[in-house]
Parts: C-alpha cells; structure tokens; sequence
C-alpha cells in the first residue's frame, strides 16, 4: 500500500491541498475547525510521523473540574491530568478549569458555551439536570464527552470511574465481618447528596447490611459534611454523642481532617472505612484511627478518560477499556511506605 500524501489527508478532511500543507508545517492562518479536521485526518491515515511544534495545541480537551479541588481525590485528579498532558502529542493540548461546585448555573453555562473551541470534555461535577442537559446538548454538537464520578448523561456519554455500589458492599462486607460478634449501629458521612457517586455507595453499604447481617448490627444514619473539615467534625462528634452504641463509620467524600478530630476526641474505637488514599489517609492508617482506605486508583481513571475521548476523536487506534475501573483495598498492612 502506498503511503498518504496530502491529497489523501486534503480528501479525507474535505479541505483543500494549501490548507493541510499550512496546518502540517505550522504556518497559521487557518481556523481551528479545519485545523483539527486535518490533524484527525492525517493521523487517521497515519501520515508518517511528523509533529507539530509543541506550542500549536490544535486539539482541544477540557478538563472540567469542581472546586473544592485541593484535597484527596480531585487534587490527585488535577495533578495526574497535568502530568499526563506533558507527555501527549504536541498537536492535543489539555486545558483544566475549575468550576465552583455550589455555582450549578454557571457549570451548566461554561459547559454549553465555553469560551474556547474544544474537540473533547471530560466533567467531573454535581449531578444536576441543568448539568446532564448542558453535557447532552455539547456531546449532540460533536464534542467527545466523557463523565467521571458519575454517569448521568446517556449511553454516548462515557462514564469512567469504579463501580461505587460494589465499592460500599465491599465496605459493608470487612466492617461487619471484622466487627462480627459486636453489636451496635454503623454511621455514614458524605459530601451531599449531589453525587451520584456517594449515593452509589451508601447504597450498597446499607444494601449488603439489609441483606446480609445479622450479627445485632444496624446501619443508622447518613451525616452530610459538605466535604468542609469544620461542619464533618461538629455533625460526627454530634452523632457520636447523640448514640453510644456507634461501632463503625463509612465515609465516602472528603473532610478527612475532621472527621479525624472528632475520632481522636471520642472516648471509644470506632471502626473507620473511607474512600481516596492521600498522605492524610496514610496517617490516619498508620496511627490506627482509620483501618480501611478504599481507593479509585485517579491515575487510571484520568489516563482512561483522556483515552477514552482520544479513541473516539480518531487520535488513537487502540482499545481502550470500559469495564468499571478496578479500586483498591488498602490497610496499613499494605501501604506503600513512600506514601
């Protein structure tokens, strides 16, 4: 077979020969849209295997990130996401912005109108109607368009993350066999109730419990810490003092630092499962406060997000997985000692 010339990538990209020889030596003056047509059109005929200049960034993924960003699971996303972009093709430039998470209409509005082109989007965000309808309309226009956390947009729209419901019956599962022949009740704390994610989880957390125990174990009440230190301490140490018979605690959002104080200031152990393995995790393990951290291993799921849109834009040719992303089940038994 005889190799693509520019006729090829000009016909495959319905432009013109001048345009592709423009966008292929980097000379400007050509508009995004076409721009990107031909790079997927030449790496789609594998045209040798020329680059572009570092800074030309024709293909457009946005990262949409919630805000709060800085701890646990979103910050390792964020640095994973960065790292990951230094090492793509010169021609694909990954953006991250950040969004407020309580700002519903202004993540639905940078969605549906961002204020740059963009080929592909990766969301992590509340789930919202106006949210799911912003997605929606952007993935009907063209753009690629995969979820993390959750997946509230429809079958064209991948979700990309671990099986949450599996995650908490997997919780479920060691809590009530490591306290087997202790009765008292289990407490669980999350964000809100804005995430699918988190709602997944207690789900199958008090799902297996219904099903499964019988050991005088009963699951009590969910606590919302809103991921904010301060509210998680003072609404846990609430329900500590409110039932005495508190044996286990699931937490599957952020807050770690306070629910850590109320922890280590109640006189009695409880059994403590959270979620996203960090050096504040590690701590915790390591100290005995917490004996179980399940983790959504966040390189893989950003490394299968960007993937994931790069397949279906055209950029690569390989496989990539949809089954759930597989989590970790980490104790301090087995943490890694550089954590």
């Amino acid at each position: 077979m005889n190799s693509p010339t520019i006729r090829d990538i000009a016909r495959e990209a319905n432009v013109g020969t001048a345009t592709v020889e423009r966008v292929l030596n980097d000379r400007g003056g050509v508009r995004t849209e076409l721009a990107e047509r031909v790079i997927k059109a030449a790496k789609k005929l594998k045209y040798g295997d020329r680059r572009l200049r570092p800074h030309s960034g024709i293909i457009r993924i946005e990262v949409l990130l919630v805000q709060p960003q800085a701890e646990m699971f979103y910050a390792d996303l964020n640095a994973t996401f960065q790292r990951i972009s230094a090492s793509l093709d010169p021609t694909i430039l990954v953006h991250r912005t950040f969004v407020r998470e309580d700002d519903i209409a202004a993540i639905a509005q940078h969605i549906a109108k961002p204020p740059i082109r963009r080929a592909g989007l990766i969301v992590l965000a509340p789930d919202h109607p106006k949210i799911t309808e912003s997605i929606r309309q952007v993935r009907m226009s063209g753009v690629e368009v995969v979820q993390l956390l959750t997946g509230s947009a429809g079958e064209d729209v991948p979700y990309i993350g671990i099986d949450n419901y599996a995650a908490g019956r997997t919780a479920a599962y060691y809590m009530s066999h490591m306290l087997q022949g202790r009765s008292g009740t289990f407490l669980a704390m999350c964000h809100s109730g804005a995430y699918r994610a988190h709602r997944e989880r207690i789900g199958g957390f008090s799902d297996y419990l219904t099903q499964y125990t019988d050991d005088g174990h009963h699951f009590r009440l969910v606590i919302f810490g809103h991921d904010d230190n301060f509210l998680s301490a003072e609404r846990l140490t609430q329900a500590l003092r409110e039932d005495n018979r508190v044996i286990g605690l699931y937490t599957v959002g952020a807050g770690r630092e306070g629910i850590a104080a109320a922890l280590n200031a109640h006189p009695a152990k409880v059994f403590w499962i959270g979620h996203a393995l960090s050096q504040g995790t590690a701590k915790c393990l390591r100290s005995g406060l917490m004996d179980i951290c399940i983790d959504g291993a966040p390189e893989t799921q950003a490394r299968r997000s960007l993937d994931t849109v790069l397949r279906r834009l055209g950029l690569i040719d390989v496989d990539v997985s949809n089954a759930p992303v597989e989590f970790l089940t980490i104790t301090a038994q087995n943490l890694s000692i550089s954590i």
